[in-house]
């Protein structure tokens, strides 16, 4: 008899650890879908397949055609979103909110630099194309979280994507590295301020993998094989292992986790 008690109990346990590593019914905003390829699509997919209540955005109208495709058949619903533009945050999170009613997690998931001052050397980039990489990669983070915040009324999780180059110099990242690593810097000073609202704040920093976004990247190429050829793993990461990393993250089996930068990158950041 109490074994047959016991069997039961640790049955029930186990059934509640594995639903606190589900979003099943979380909802969720993911910012920054472009296609198939990028990070934002891998998370939204993962989270729509684990239960969750998902609203994406893209950059503007021109993008829709590319996005939904994806999007519609997943039952995802869509809204364009250039951060540039004042009121389309706002908007956004408007939107989502008539969609989901309130919100869990937050997948911010956007990065962007004039190609002339990504392309050149640090010292040379323009105040207006430096001030435009920080306002799109690094401060609509804080601006998304103050929209958003009001709305996760019973805590959650707030994830954004970073890069390696904001801890190294890495050949070719030019401008992007110290946007990044101020965007890092945000993520810790924003798990402080709503750590008391139980939100977690966490930066995702996959290897390089070919999206959109890193298409604007001069020697791309040479960069991915460099990371492969140094990462301890001997090969690059997949899309699916950056959008598992992000639903644990969001995941309430992270409720210990804040303010961390946390590597998806086959260990290429731990080799010299």
């Amino acid at each position: 008899m109490n074994q047959t008690i016991n069997t039961a109990n640790l049955t029930h346990n186990l059934t509640q650890r594995l639903a606190r590593m589900s979003l099943s019914g979380k909802k969720g905003l993911i910012v920054g879908v472009a296609n198939e390829h990028s990070i934002a699509w891998g998370c939204a997919e993962l989270a729509k397949l684990q239960g969750a209540e998902v609203v994406a955005s893209c950059l503007n109208e021109k993008a829709v055609r590319f996005v939904a495709p994806l999007t519609e058949p997943a039952g995802i619903p869509l809204k364009p979103c250039n951060v540039e533009n004042p009121g389309e945050l706002q908007a956004l999170v408007d939107f989502a909110i008539e969609q989901l009613g309130r919100l869990d997690f937050i997948v911010h998931s956007i990065a962007w630099a004039p190609l002339e001052d990504l392309h050149g050397r640090v010292i040379d980039s323009s105040s207006t194309g430096f001030a435009r990489a920080m306002e799109v990669s690094c401060h609509s983070l804080a601006e998304l979280a103050r929209l958003c915040a009001p709305h996760m009324t019973d805590g959650g999780a707030i994830v954004t994507m970073s890069y390696l180059g904001a801890d190294e110099a890495v050949p070719h990242y030019g401008l992007m590295g110290p946007v990044k690593a101020a965007l890092e810097s945000l993520v810790r000073y924003m798990a402080v301020e709503l750590g008391p609202q139980r939100i977690r704040v966490h930066a995702v920093s996959p290897g390089p993998i070919h999206t959109r976004a890193a298409s604007g990247i001069a020697g791309f190429d040479e960069l991915m094989s460099n990371a492969v050829a140094k990462s301890p793993l001997g090969r690059a990461v997949t899309l699916d292992e950056i959008a598992q990393l992000t639903s644990f993250l969001c995941s309430d089996a992270a409720s210990g986790m804040t303010g961390q930068t946390i590597y998806v990158d086959a260990g290429c950041h731990a080799v010299a």
